[in-house]
């Protein structure tokens, strides 16, 4: 598809706009209704209700969630673990009350005192529903009340409700639109279970960026990890809310030169604290950190045939490790630095190893647990047991090679998918900038739906911060693929847009054009694989309207980067200004070995741009 581009120039305060959580239903108004309930009025701030026996995920997720409130009103709620009356903890103003069906003594209080009909989310996987109550409480003659069927239900319920006021689920230095005054709707709003039972981003490729980045913000340069690994329990906490903000729910942690449940032994309860499953990426079997956490404490080689104990020994600690939190284990083995294994290697021996593996989680857990195998000798016809998750792959380029037969979706484990929006390896590399387009990952990912490939899908991010539009798409397709078509992938983008830099549609349009102009010159050859014979200099002029289309895409992203208020250039120069700058910049670079002095400019442009990215906030961004 060809996006168009209107390039003009634009003058503007920035709008009071409906903020919408992107593609959900809005439940949320920033004046008074005759069907809404105040949230905060005349600087008053409802209170928010919990139990005392909720989850400590979701009283988490409720302290974010008055901060939330706070930094679109500057009026904090107070939120009270409810032990006292109800009508001292209301002290007459309409309260928010918050809990898990089932877990929270408050909620299933306020189920049984209003009879409220729960049958829509109840044993429904991380669905919710909200809505204005009558006489929940004793005391109480009017409540907003928000259930979750389960603990991430009503984590997303309440972060669902804080990026409709406005507030950005990134780290990207978001502007938050202030508003006086809050308001729900008494209709409230509600979600059934997700498409995709586990939606997860992968850390991979870290190094060096994310890894140097984490090692300045999170460590002050010293780490506690035996691998001197940064990513500790301060970074991953911090990911851990990023991605109950997107409803992501599933990670595969960094791994080159790390490993979660060693790097920090805080990292593993905080995961199941916060509400986040974790799993291990397809070379690391078992929940361990492979190979680096058996180069610490395996005895012997990596070869089950000749070490087969002490393998087995290996993963039984691992399993024992993870027993206690929500986990995915990956079954089977490869090599060593995820090589394929010897040769030797066949059919009967993985056979074998899946087994072992199996009956070593039936002895630790007593039953089958969740658990994924990745392909690769499953199509020569190894056999894997049926509950278990077949997660097909992409060819790491954002082509999913194979989906399930008729005949594979009937198996009770499942089938997923493992994408790339990043990747290292044969035969060059991408990773340094946005290169994927939303819509390529919409048309792989809707046959995964339609061929029901729903139990897992997982994202291959890298450093993460290039992605993070790709990133969040790929979470929102799997929260409700059914969302989502064709015909609206660039009402998605705009819709991002204004959520993002808090511009009017119509601007958001065009920034919607210059995204998708952006991912698709980028990924007709990713900017890593261009050279100066890339495009022709001699035929169709094509080497001179490559250059052409990126001069009007840099000139189009300059003319909204210059129209923007100050802090909505922080946001807007991160996702959309510098992307395009900097591709730019590749593509001029190789433009012509006649201009040799050009191409040091240019080379001298890109320290520029890195330089200005790094001067952001400080130097927030800045890692060594």
């Amino acid at each position: 598809m060809w996006y168009k581009l209107t390039i003009a120039a634009y003058a503007f305060a920035l709008p009071t706009i409906t903020v919408l959580a992107i593609g959900q239903d809005a439940c949320v108004a920033f004046t008074s209704g005759t069907s809404t309930l105040p949230i905060v009025k005349q600087a008053r701030a409802a209170p928010i209700l919990t139990s005392p026996d909720e989850w400590p995920g979701v009283q988490l997720a409720a302290f974010n969630f008055a901060t939330d409130i706070q930094r679109v009103t500057g009026v904090k709620p107070v939120v009270t673990n409810f032990t006292a009356p109800a009508s001292g903890a209301a002290n007459g103003v309409i309260p928010v009350i918050v809990g898990t069906l089932g877990k929270s003594t408050l909620i299933n209080q306020v189920v049984s005192a209003a009879q409220l009909d729960v049958s829509s989310i109840q044993g429904k996987w991380e669905s919710f529903l909200a809505r204005e109550v009558v006489n929940p409480l004793p005391g109480v003659s009017r409540a907003y009340v928000i259930i979750g069927a389960d603990k991430r239900g009503t984590i997303f319920a309440l972060y669902d409700h804080s990026e409709q006021f406005g507030v950005s689920p990134w780290w990207a230095d978001v502007p938050i639109t202030k508003h006086t005054e809050l308001y729900v709707n008494s209709s409230g709003c509600s979600h059934g279970s997700p498409t995709v039972k586990y939606r997860g981003i992968f850390i991979n490729d870290e190094q060096p960026a994310l890894q140097s980045w984490a090692l300045e913000k999170f460590t002050n340069g010293t780490t506690g990890s035996p691998l001197g690994s940064p990513f500790d329990h301060l970074f991953y906490t911090k990911l851990f809310e990023l991605m109950l903000r997107m409803k992501a729910n599933y990670l595969w942690p960094a791994m080159w030169g790390s490993a979660f449940a060693v790097d920090d032994d805080q990292n593993q309860f905080l995961a199941d604290m916060y509400g986040i499953v974790m799993g291990t990426s397809h070379q690391e079997p078992m929940m361990r950190s492979t190979p680096n956490e058996f180069s610490l404490y395996g005895k012997g080689t990596w070869d089950y045939v000749s070490n087969t104990q002490n393998i087995q020994d290996y993963w039984i600690a691992g399993a024992q490790r993870a027993k206690p939190y929500e986990s995915v284990y990956t079954l089977g083995m490869r090599g060593f630095g995820d090589l394929p294994l010897s040769e030797e290697t066949n059919i009967q021996l993985l056979q074998q190893v899946v087994a072992d593996q199996s009956n070593i989680l039936k002895s630790v857990y007593g039953n089958d647990v969740e658990n994924k195998e990745v392909e690769g000798y499953y199509d020569a016809g190894m056999k894997v047991p049926d509950y278990v998750t077949l997660l097909w792959t992409d060819d790491n380029w954002g082509n999913i090679r194979r989906f399930p037969l008729a005949s594979e979706r009937k198996r009770s484990g499942g089938a997923g998918v493992y994408y790339h929006v990043d990747y290292v390896g044969d035969p060059r590399d991408y990773k340094w900038i946005t290169s994927s387009q939303i819509s390529k990952i919409y048309e792989q990912m809707s046959i995964a739906f339609d061929r029901e490939a729903t139990r897992v899908w997982i994202v291959n991010v890298g450093d993460l911060k290039p992605y993070e539009r790709e990133t969040e798409f790929f979470i929102t397709l799997g929260w409700n693929s059914t969302r989502w078509s064709p015909n609206n992938l660039d009402a998605y983008v705009s819709s991002w847009a204004q959520r993002e830099f808090g511009i009017s549609p119509a601007v958001a349009s065009t920034v919607a054009d210059i995204v998708g102009n952006l991912t698709r010159f980028n990924a007709r050859r990713k900017p890593e694989l261009l050279n100066t014979t890339t495009y022709s200099l001699i035929n169709y002029r094509e080497a001179e309207n490559v250059l052409t289309l990126w001069a009007n895409l840099k000139d189009a992203s300059t003319k909204i980067y210059d129209s923007l208020p100050s802090d909505a250039k922080l946001a807007f120069f991160q996702l959309v200004h510098h992307p395009v700058l900097a591709s730019a910049n590749v593509a001029n670079l190789l433009s012509t070995n006649a201009l040799a002095d050009q191409a040091v400019k240019f080379f001298e442009e890109d320290f520029d741009l890195e330089t200005q990215y790094h001067q952001l906030l400080d130097g927030q961004l800045e890692s060594e």
